[in-house]
C-alpha cells in the first residue's frame, strides 16, 4: 500500500514542479529583465517547507501543497499577482521604481505572457529532446483492412491505399494519421489517398467511440474503421537531427494546443461531455501510470501537461495570465486602467470559476479514489 502510495506521488512532484517552476521562472525572469522587485518565489501554496533569500531579496520557497506556484511582487496584494493599490501608496519613491503597477503597460503584459510561453518553449524542448535522443518508430500510414460495412469503407477506402495527407497536412505514419483522426470526431475530413499510380481525394467523418486504454482508462476518440497489420520489417526507427525535433517539438504543442481547444469547443457546443476533465487526482493518477513505463514517457507526460498548464493559464478569466492579460487590452483600449473596484469584481469573478472548475475536476476524479481506496 505504501509503495503504491509513493509509486503515484513521486511522479506527480516530479512532473508537476517541473511545469510549474518554469511557469513562474518565466514570470520571474522578465519581471528581473525589466527591474520589477519580487518579493517571493514559491513552488507550492501554504507553510514554507524550506526556503533562502537570494542576494536581491527574493524569498525562494517550497511550501507544503504542491498543486501550484506563484511570483510575488513587492506591490501585490497576494501570490495570485493581484496588484494592490495600498500596497504601492506604502513604498517609497525609490521603491515605486521597481513596482510592478509603475512599469509601462508592454512591460506589465510581456511579464504576465512570458509564464505560459516558459510552458510552450518547455513543451517543445522536452519534444525536441525525445525525438533527438530516443527517436519514434513509424510506418507507413497505408491501409491493410477495412472494418466492414465501417466509415472508411463506406466513404470510398479500400485496401493498399497509403494516406499522404489529411487537410492539406502532411501524413507520416500511420499512428500520426490515427492521431489526428481520434481528434476529429463528428468533423468531415479531406484524406488524400495514392492508390498505385493516381491520387484520390476522399472525404470522411470520423465516429466517435469509446475506447479503454491499457491502464483501464476511458476516452471517446474518432474512429474511421482501417487497420494496419504491420510486421517487425516494417517499422522504421527513426532519430531526428536538433533543427528537425525542433520543428517536430513545435507541431506536437501545435497539435496538443489545437486538440484541447477543440475539446473545449465541443463541450461549449455540447457535442462533448465535459466528464474527461480533471483535476490533481487524475494528473497523479496518471503520472503513476506513465512512470511505470518509464523515464522516457514520463518526460513526454511533462511535456503535454506544460502545454495544457500554459494554455490554460491563457484562457481570458481573471486571475489567470489570461485576465491579466484582458484587462491590459482593455487598459490600451481605454487608455487608462480600470477601476480599482471593476478590477477587485473581475478578479472575484475570476476566483469562483477557478473554484467551480476545480470542484466539477474533483467530482470528476471521485472514481479513481473510490479505486484507490478498494471502493470502485
Amino acid at each position: 500500500m505504501i509503495w503504491n502510495f509513493f509509486s503515484v506521488l513521486i511522479p506527480f512532484l516530479f512532473v508537476l514542479t517541473i511545469v510549474v517552476f518554469v511557469h513562474e521562472l518565466g514570470h520571474f525572469l522578465v519581471a528581473r529583465w525589466y527591474g520589477v522587485k519580487v518579493q517571493a518565489f514559491s513552488i507550492g501554496f501554504g507553510r514554507e517547507i524550506w526556503g533562502f533569500n537570494d542576494r536581491y531579496g527574493t524569498r525562494w520557497r517550497l511550501a507544503w501543497i504542491p498543486l501550484g506556484g506563484y511570483v510575488k511582487f513587492i506591490d501585490d496584494e497576494n501570490g495570485a499577482s493581484v496588484p494592490s493599490r495600498d500596497a504601492l501608496a506604502r513604498l517609497s519613491p525609490q521603491e515605486r521604481e521597481g513596482a510592478f503597477q509603475s512599469k509601462p503597460l508592454g512591460q506589465r503584459a510581456a511579464v504576465v505572457a512570458a509564464g505560459p510561453i516558459a510552458n510552450f518553449l518547455l513543451s517543445i524542448a522536452l519534444f525536441a529532446v525525445i525525438f533527438t535522443t530516443v527517436g519514434i518508430s513509424i510506418t507507413a500510414p497505408r491501409v491493410d483492412e477495412l472494418v466492414s460495412d465501417g466509415i472508411a469503407e463506406k466513404a470510398g477506402f479500400k485496401a493498399g491505399d497509403l494516406i499522404i495527407s489529411i487537410d492539406g497536412s502532411p501524413i507520416e505514419s500511420f499512428n500520426e494519421m490515427q492521431r489526428v483522426v481520434s481528434a476529429n470526431a463528428d468533423r468531415e475530413l479531406a484524406f488524400e489517398v495514392q492508390r498505385g499510380s493516381a491520387l484520390l481525394t476522399i472525404k470522411a467523418t470520423p465516429g466517435r467511440r469509446e475506447m479503454t486504454d491499457r491502464f483501464g482508462n476511458t476516452m471517446r476518440i474518432g474512429v474511421i474503421g482501417v487497420k494496419r497489420t504491420t510486421q517487425p520489417q516494417d517499422w522504421e526507427y527513426k532519430r531526428y537531427g536538433p533543427l528537425d525535433a525542433l520543428w517536430l517539438g513545435v507541431k506536437e504543442t501545435h497539435f496538443i494546443v489545437s486538440k484541447t481547444l477543440g475539446y473545449v469547443r465541443d463541450v461549449a457546443l455540447g457535442r462533448e461531455a465535459a466528464d474527461q476533465l480533471g483535476g490533481p487526482i487524475r494528473i497523479a493518477e496518471v503520472s503513476g501510470q506513465v512512470a511505470s513505463a518509464g523515464f522516457v514517457p514520463l518526460l513526454n507526460l511533462t511535456a503535454i501537461l506544460s502545454v495544457s498548464i500554459g494554455l490554460i493559464n491563457l484562457f481570458p478569466i481573471p486571475l489567470l495570465d489570461g485576465g491579466h492579460l484582458l484587462y491590459y487590452a482593455l487598459e490600451a483600449v481605454r487608455r487608462r486602467p480600470l477601476s480599482a473596484r471593476a478590477q477587485d469584481i473581475g478578479f472575484r469573478i475570476g476566483l469562483t470559476l477557478v473554484l467551480m472548475l476545480m470542484m466539477y475536476a474533483t467530482f470528476n476524479d471521485l472514481p479513481i479514489v473510490r479505486k484507490w481506496i478498494g471502493l470502485g
